[in-house]
């Protein structure tokens, strides 16, 4: 299997992350309870196996590779989908009452510190990188999970602001996951990145809204001095 390194990785996915502006919501992966236990038995052994058919079928039953006719990149795509949808269900026992705070619980139930979930998304990423058609797979797995924070969190956001906190929430999510990736064994740990990444978001948006109010107020001022009839400059009758 060809080598890919931690570097490669983290350029794909923020590359993905890039992408995520002009691309159009993807649709879902097909669910079926058979799929989705075939991939949780998978998943237990990818990270030292790898995500291949001969696997699947190993720990799955023989008949497993039938249930994925589009090969690693749909296993992997499904695997990452069923991740959202378990995310989603812990969802539920989230009781926060800010917006903020529902993300970081969502940001927490998609990262969890289960050593043998980071080992196979190492191992998905990394056959991803080698598999024609991965990058796409990479780019609509991230979007699937961005659109499926902010329905967790109970976000009703439309039009620019729709675009612009999911763009927002893309950066995040995605040196979450390379931090995830690289040293997210401690959810402790994994829970102060993230605050420091959401904290920093929330920092930026102040930062902007006192520039924008001060040029407002700038431009009011400008507008005022600029008045004929303030400066004397009233046309005579």
């Amino acid at each position: 299997m060809n080598f890919v390194s931690s570097a490669q990785i983290r350029q794909a996915v923020l590359l993905a992350v890039a992408g995520i502006a002009s691309a159009s919501t993807p649709s879902l992966p097909e669910h079926d309870p058979l799929r989705d236990e075939a991939l949780r038995k998978l998943a237990r052994q990818a990270g030292t196996r790898g995500w291949s058919l001969s696997v699947l079928s190993d720990v799955a039953g023989d008949d497993a590779d039938l249930l994925f006719p589009g090969g690693v990149t749909e296993m992997i795509e499904a695997w990452s989908d069923l991740c959202d949808r378990e995310m989603l269900d812990a969802a539920f026992d989230i009781r926060e009452e800010r917006l903020s705070r529902r993300v970081r619980q969502l940001l927490l139930c998609r990262l969890p510190g289960d050593e043998s979930r980071r080992n196979a998304a190492r191992a998905a990423l990394r056959s991803l990188l080698v598999t024609p058609g991965g990058i796409q797979v990479l780019r609509r797995s991230l979007m699937r999970t961005v659109n499926a924070i902010w329905q967790g969190a109970d976000d009703m956001s439309s039009g620019l602001t729709f675009v612009t906190k999911r763009l927002t929430l893309s950066h995040v999510y995605a040196v979450s996951l390379l931090y995830w990736l690289s040293r997210g064994g401690s959810d402790a740990d994994m829970a102060a990145f993230i605050d420091r990444r959401l904290a920093a978001v929330l920092k930026t948006g102040q930062i902007k809204a006192r520039m924008s109010e001060f040029f407002m107020k700038k431009g009011g001022k400008t507008a005022r001095s600029a008045s004929p009839a303030e400066n004397g400059e009233t046309a005579s009758v």
